[in-house]
């Protein structure tokens, strides 16, 4: 283990704030992030909001920001996610307006250059057919490659050193290739390859491919410009790559002299599930699940190297720099969550950093956005940083779940004389159910983080405290009105006869009794209870009003949601409709019809356990409406063009509700609704 110096409040001494000299490049501290698909791409290009989105992160003090998971270097390497095409000399004038951005900052820029192989989706792009080493189907994403003869080689491998050129023309610092399960990682696993000629059969012949690539690259870029490899270390499966394979190919592309870094990267992403759990897992995997793999892995070569995988906390990045894991710690998805991460602990405000709960939000169709941060992948529409009010505001905010305490927060920023209402005993509202489940815990971070933020700013904060109308607006300029929601139950047919998903996971109603559990929404409600009962000893029978589990969620919600079902031995059925609960002497005839049929099925049961999202609970906001100068309107022009909201004419208090209180969403809907409003109140 290698000693340093104790950590001092302003960072000075801390490990990862010590340079990394990278070749030629001198990096400013340990700390980066890596290349990803963030959906920001347009026309194949890195415009302004995807420059913007990275900015954010240079800005906020990182060494190293890598764009482009993944970079197309040929027409046919297609998915249906937009890509930035590399082989369109149009993105060289794009990349030297970035290089610009990302160096003004001080950071290091660099791009991924790959392409994907039999991995390409055949109808999205040009729709070419999908090459590879051999005609294997991926799984995911379903195609079938047709197998590379010499020309297709030749052509690619001149391709890579062609869009290398234009990234060293663009003013990059440097690029990587993509050797997991991309088309040179297709070409040295086993799994993929399984050719007999020159390229396929022994490791050396494995190599071959992606050691002409390299070379190309080189002859294209010279020796002044930087060439990485994000490199699979082991990809954890029968008949695939083992470690030790890995590192019989490190040491060949090693003494190859092309490459000037390993980035590694660990497992498969072949099929939904190993994406979600080996490449990007969540909340339902342990923080750095391949940090110790990938610190072996440097032992054993000698390039330095980089690792991405689920490192959240500052507390762990440090250890892989101090004990030697690693030269430079990526921390992509914590930057998603808050892109002033080093600034923070430059500063000494560690505690400030606002936590990646790993909900998975940035991987869903609304990429990259965080779940608690609303600013990310909206930087020119929605700054990250919050600028003070030029009048002090006595502001009211009733409600302490996530979006009242992000109004809260927000208006507190801005210099308001902010007072927070809670009706329960503690803050947190939705979040404190939602942490029940056995792998969502971390999701109590988004109230964590928020309440010491408050504690910050001198907030006061009352729990056990309804606001009611006739005394709240007497002293409060603003009313926020976040109260939230209650269980949706009153549409069912016999709806005295249900129980609440809210009544399981409070504990207001036994977790062990024998139940059919009903999901209307698509949402983690119903499957948490579900799995409550299930752990408490009792059966369940899961119907769902969707066709696919878990509709709501990402994919990589939805694949951990479908694992957790065959372990628990739940069989979710699915196009279903709850028409109406009876009673029969003690037990309950439940009717359902089936979405696709038509065809109503009756079941019998000793508890229907509800999950239909929820109604606003307004009654706060409807007993102050006509009393506010704004009538609780909020003028939408404005708040979608972060203009403030019309101030009040007569004098008197404006009144907004939020999050749940308007309709019943989700938490990142929640911390948006308050963010976009109290930003310019």
């Amino acid at each position: 283990m290698t000693e340093t110096a104790p950590v001092s409040k302003d960072g000075t001494g801390d490990p990862l704030l010590q340079p990394f000299r990278l070749k030629h490049l001198t990096l400013k501290n340990r700390i980066m992030s890596t290349s990803h698909a963030c959906g920001l791409v347009e026309d194949g290009m890195p415009s302004e909001r995807y420059q913007r989105y990275h900015e954010a992160k240079a800005r906020g003090g990182l060494a190293l920001t890598m764009f482009g998971g993944s970079s197309n270097v040929s027409p046919e390497s297609a998915w249906s996610l937009p890509q930035i095409n590399l082989y369109d000399e149009r993105v060289v004038e794009h990349l030297q307006r970035f290089s610009r951005r990302i160096h003004a900052h001080g950071a290091a820029l660099m791009c991924q250059v790959s392409h994907v192989g039999g991995r390409a989706e055949p109808y999205a792009g040009a729709a070419l057919a999908p090459i590879g080493p051999s005609p294997v189907r991926e799984t995911l994403h379903r195609a079938f490659a047709k197998e590379m003869d010499e020309h297709d080689i030749a052509r690619v491998v001149a391709d890579f050193g062609k869009a290398a050129a234009r990234c060293k023309e663009g003013g990059l610092d440097g690029i990587e290739t993509f050797a997991g399960a991309h088309l040179i990682g297709q070409f040295l696993s086993p799994a993929t390859n399984r050719r007999t000629d020159r390229y396929g059969g022994s490791v050396e012949n494995r190599c071959r491919f992606g050691l002409m690539v390299h070379e190309a690259i080189r002859k294209r870029v010279g020796d002044d410009f930087i060439v990485g490899i994000r490199f699979v270390i082991d990809e954890a499966g029968p008949n695939h790559l083992t470690f030790e394979d890995g590192l019989k190919i490190a040491v060949i592309f090693e003494a190859s002299g092309t490459i000037d870094f390993f980035n590694a990267i660990y497992g498969r992403i072949d099929t939904e599930y190993k994406l979600a759990a080996d490449c990007m897992p969540g909340m339902a995997s342990p923080e750095a699940p391949f940090l110790a793999r990938a610190g072996a892995f440097k032992q054993a070569v000698g390039l330095p190297v980089f690792h991405a995988t689920r490192i959240t906390s500052l507390e762990t990045a440090r250890r892989a720099i101090r004990d030697g894991l690693l030269d430079m710690v990526a921390m992509t998805r914590a930057h998603i969550a808050d892109p002033n991460l080093v600034a923070k602990l430059a500063r000494g405000e560690e505690t400030r950093v606002r936590p990646c709960v790993g909900a998975t939000h940035c991987m869903s169709p609304l990429r990259p956005t965080c779940i608690h941060n609303p600013s990310t992948g909206h930087e020119a529409a929605l700054p990250h940083a919050i600028e003070p009010a030029t009048m002090k505001r006595r502001v009211l905010v009733a409600g302490g779940g996530p979006a009242g305490l992000e109004a809260a927060r927000v208006c507190a920023e801005r210099g308001h004389d902010v007072r927070l209402c809670e009706a329960a005993g503690r803050l947190g509202g939705q979040v404190l159910l939602a942490a029940q489940a056995s792998w969502r815990g971390e999701l109590a971070g988004i109230v964590e983080w928020r309440v010491r933020e408050l504690e910050r700013l001198g907030v006061e904060v009352r729990l056990n405290c309804p606001v009611e109308p006739g005394s709240a607006e007497s002293d409060a300029d603003v009313l926020v009105v976040a109260t939230g929601g209650v269980p949706d139950l009153d549409w069912i047919e016999g709806s005295e006869h249900c129980t609440s998903v809210w009544d399981v996971l409070s504990g207001g109603a036994s977790a062990a009794e024998d139940s059919i559990v009903y999901d209307g929404t698509g949402r983690h409600a119903a499957l948490t209870a579900a799995e409550a009962i299930r752990q408490a000893g009792g059966e369940v029978a899961f119907f769902g009003l969707d066709g696919h589990l878990a509709m709501e969620m990402s994919y990589a919600e939805q694949v951990i949601w479908r694992r957790r079902t065959y372990e628990l031995g739940i069989e979710p059925r699915l196009d279903r409709r709850l028409e109406r609960v009876e009673r029969e002497g003690n037990r309950l005839r439940v009717t359902f019809r089936n979405e696709l049929t038509d065809e109503a099925e009756q079941h019998e049961t000793g508890r229907i356990v509800v999950e239909h999202g929820t109604r606003p609970a307004d009654a706060l906001f409807h007993g102050l409406a006509d009393r506010a100068s704004n009538r609780g309107v909020v003028d939408q022009k404005a708040l979608l063009s972060g203009a403030p909201q019309p101030e009040a004419a007569d004098g008197g208090f404006r009144l907004f509700r939020i999050g749940d209180a308007v309709s019943s969403r989700n938490i990142y809907a929640a911390v948006l609704d308050a963010f976009r409003l109290c930003r310019t109140l």
